[in-house]
């Protein structure tokens, strides 16, 4: 599904740190060095983006 606009835990906006995340981290850069240069220092924060997995492509033409 769509990544989470906001952090479950603490509400900090995160949506917006998705593409960045995703486009640095299939260019082979860590996951650790990518949240930490976005600054996202808050581990519940860096858990939404580590554990997303991104299944619009596949549920989309069901819906």
């Amino acid at each position: 599904m769509m990544v989470p606009v906001r952090c479950f835990t603490c509400g900090n906006v995160i949506g917006r740190f998705w593409d960045e995340y995703r486009e640095r981290t299939a260019r082979g850069e860590k996951p650790r060095t990518v949240l930490d240069s976005m600054g996202l220092t808050r581990y519940c924060c860096r858990r939404m983006l580590l554990s997303h997995v991104d299944l619009l492509d596949e549920v989309g033409p069901y819906g």
